[in-house]
């Protein structure tokens, strides 16, 4: 495995299944700004050989009710 250069957040890479279970693998003090941490994230799990993770992964894929609107019908 060739090197990598970013620091993993327990000091060494994690195996494929924890990997794939952490939000987060590099320690986040290293990073300037949320895009760069997400770029070096999507990296290191390339890196593992792991999927990497969608900017909507945390959005639930049940739709929201609009509180506002009346979808049910009044007898």
């Amino acid at each position: 495995m060739k090197n990598f250069n970013y620091r993993w957040k327990n000091g060494s890479p994690p195996n494929r299944e924890q990997a794939m279970q952490q939000e987060y693998l590099l320690e986040e003090g290293q990073f300037i700004d949320e895009e760069d941490q997400h770029l070096a994230e999507q990296n290191a799990r390339k890196h593992l050989g792991v999927p990497t993770k969608t900017l909507d992964a945390r959005r639930s894929i049940l739709p929201k009710a609009n509180p506002n609107k009346k979808d049910f019908l009044m007898w």
